[in-house]
């Protein structure tokens, strides 16, 4: 099994790079990568609890943002982590969500929700990326609601009177980042509709035209019709599809390897890398 899109404690899951991996191993995967957001700080810890049987892809969900305000992820891979241009533009991000989340606070605040920044602070662990999950567990912690499902759905949704876009850069300049880096680049969850709006298919073409290598077809936000769909586009398009299960530990019902890749997709798009940067143990 190869699940290409998962999450840590240095962004917004609940399980430690170390327990990742260990979850992973018990679970038959031979492909993780680890992709948190905007930042590579688990890479670390994750290669050095892997374990033979288990081939480690590193990378990061990198926050996108379009020309006229669609939010978009865009996983990179197999790049190069002393590329000094795609780490800035990281680290410019994560310092821009402390803003962004000051000012979600602040209109919380003044809608009578009480929560604070100090509050938020203390869900997040040592140099994770700061996000909105965060806020979510601070609110669920202080009893404004059950879940982090229930507080999205009632109060930060992308169509929520506190939502407050952040800084990041466009699809087209992190697939550029990437590739630069010597990396390769999925679009994810392309047509997760619930999480607010989305690009249109037409958006596609300029992408493949800056250098993606893959869509992320498999996805549990997708329908089966939108699968369809982007298994048709993918071919048109020539580009790589793979299948994720976005996992979060507990912050999301997302289980581990839920959707796959298939293997000839996977080989296909790791020799789009300019090297080999599997991380692998024997």
């Amino acid at each position: 099994m190869i699940d290409l899109h998962t999450h840590t404690t240095i962004s917004d899951g609940t399980d430690t790079p170390a327990q990742l991996i260990n979850k992973a191993l018990a679970s038959g995967i031979k492909v993780l990568a680890l992709t948190d957001h905007d930042s590579i700080a688990g890479w670390e810890e994750a290669s050095a609890h892997l374990r033979p049987g288990m081939d480690l892809v590193l990378g990061s969900e990198i926050s996108c943002q379009t020309e006229d305000g669609i939010s978009v992820h865009m996983l990179g891979l197999l790049f190069d982590s002393k590329n000094q241009e795609l780490q800035d533009v990281l680290a410019q991000t994560r310092d821009n969500r402390f803003g962004r989340m000051e000012r979600i606070i602040s209109r919380m605040n003044g809608a009578g929700i009480e929560i604070s920044m100090e509050e938020v602070l203390a869900q997040l662990s040592d140099g994770a990326t700061l996000g909105r999950p965060h806020l979510a567990d601070a609110m669920v912690a202080k009893g404004l609601a059950k879940s982090r499902d229930e507080i999205f759905e009632k109060w930060l949704h992308n169509n929520s009177p506190y939502y407050v876009a952040h800084y990041s850069p466009t699809p087209e300049r992190a697939i550029a980042l990437i590739k630069a880096a010597g990396g390769v680049s999925v679009i994810a969850h392309p047509m997760a509709s619930l999480r607010g709006r989305t690009v249109g298919v037409e958006s596609f073409s300029s992408y493949v035209d800056a250098g993606l290598d893959a869509i992320e077809v498999f996805h549990r936000d997708h329908t089966a019709d939108q699968r369809n769909l982007l298994k048709d586009i993918v071919k048109d398009l020539g580009i790589l599809r793979t299948g994720s299960s976005d996992y979060h530990g507990t912050g999301k019902i997302n289980e581990l390897a839920e959707n796959t890749t298939e293997p000839d997709q996977w080989q296909a798009l790791e020799a789009r890398a300019d090297n080999r940067r599997v991380v692998r143990v024997f």
